[in-house]
């Protein structure tokens, strides 16, 4: 299974690239060249859409999942590949937030629905209809999350390689017999996909990746994350750190926005990660930046929190709580000043 894992990863990051590079070439006929707006960190048209690339490639690599494990396979893959057409038709035409809303809900129940959440019900107590309607309005809100984070190059497209690989990395680490399972190698599979669109979204970008790719990616990481839980590869602890960073920024910008009683579903500019791409001048500083602490410090920790399971979770708060007061420091919810709403529109895209 490993090889045939590892030659669907390879076929996944071709067809990313290739779908990828196809919708930048017909992105103005397609209707998907997307004008800097209130959310943009850019100032130049830019194809978008390109996270279709990523959606092809995740399906290819689901499909060994599919035929070893159709229960769990087949559904996943529907859910997501519907998650995806409607990301892409808000891409080229905008749906209305409470439809999109509605139908993240119904997605990720489907998804949820075929998770054994017998671990859960024990853990918790709760009946298996509450834990069901928790954790779809959660992987909806995560799903929103990861939207949201899809705002300056490569950011997105490297974060869902990190948290893959680096989950599959600390699976093996911990569970070596899992090198079987079929879902292990889609994990890899989607990370590769995910390098795929990444050669075309480095900064700076050719393409962006829309709420095709966006969307996806959020239903995706989402399902991978509850499935290891609920088949003990790993903790909820050492997802919520290795997914801190999001989790952090993300979070910390929509309860200020929140608080303040903001229109918190419109698009904005006022993450860390903008924030601090206009304090550098630099989509890739931000990207690098961002990368640095998931792969030094965030994948380290996770590891320990599996080492010793007894401090994961006050290793998992303690990362959150350090990383929301980063957050705060970097301006993530804060107004936007007058100047910063200057160098913002007069940035060079993905410097």
């Amino acid at each position: 299974m490993p090889t045939l894992g590892l030659i669907l990863a390879a076929i996944a990051a071709v067809a990313s690239f290739l779908t990828a590079w196809w919708i930048m070439r017909r992105a103005e006929r397609l209707g998907l060249v997307q004008e800097p707006n209130a959310r943009s960190s850019h100032a130049t048209p830019t194809p978008t859409g390109g996270g279709l690339g990523i959606a092809v490639g995740g399906t290819i690599a689901g499909l060994l999942c599919a035929l070893v494990l159709p229960f769990l396979g087949v559904p996943v893959i529907m859910a997501s590949i519907l998650i995806a057409y409607i990301g892409y038709t808000d891409d080229r035409r905008p749906l209305a937030a409470r439809w999109r809303l509605g139908a993240q809900v119904l997605l990720m129940g489907a998804v949820v629905a075929v998770l054994p959440l017998g671990v859960v019900m024990a853990l918790t107590g709760l009946p298996e209809s509450v834990i069901m309607i928790l954790l779809a309005l959660g992987g909806a809100l995560w799903i929103n999350l990861y939207n949201f984070m899809d705002g300056i190059d490569g950011l997105a497209a490297s974060e869902a390689i990190f948290l893959m690989l680096g989950g599959a990395l600390i699976a093996v680490a911990f569970e070596p017999g899992i090198t079987e399972d079929p879902r292990l190698w889609w994990m890899v599979g989607l990370a590769s996909a995910s390098l795929g669109f990444l050669l075309l979204n480095w900064p700076p970008a050719k393409l962006f990746m829309g709420d095709v790719g966006s969307t996806y990616l959020g239903l995706m990481t989402a399902f991978f994350a509850l499935t290891t839980i609920t088949s003990f590869w790993l903790s909820l602890w050492q997802w919520l750190i290795l997914a801190a960073l999001f989790l952090a920024d993300s979070l910390t910008t929509l309860v200020r926005r929140v608080i303040r009683r903001e229109r918190f579903w419109e698009a904005h500019k006022r993450h860390a990660y903008q924030a601090l791409q206009r304090r550098f001048g630099s989509h890739r500083k931000v990207t690098l930046l961002y990368v640095a602490i998931d792969v030094v410090i965030l994948l380290p920790l996770a590891w320990v929190a599996g080492r010793a399971p007894e401090w994961a979770p006050a290793i998992a708060v303690a990362v959150l709580v350090v990383l929301v007061l980063a957050a705060l420091r970097a301006g993530a919810g804060a107004p936007l000043k007058p100047e910063a709403e200057e160098v913002s529109a007069g940035a060079k895209n993905g410097q």
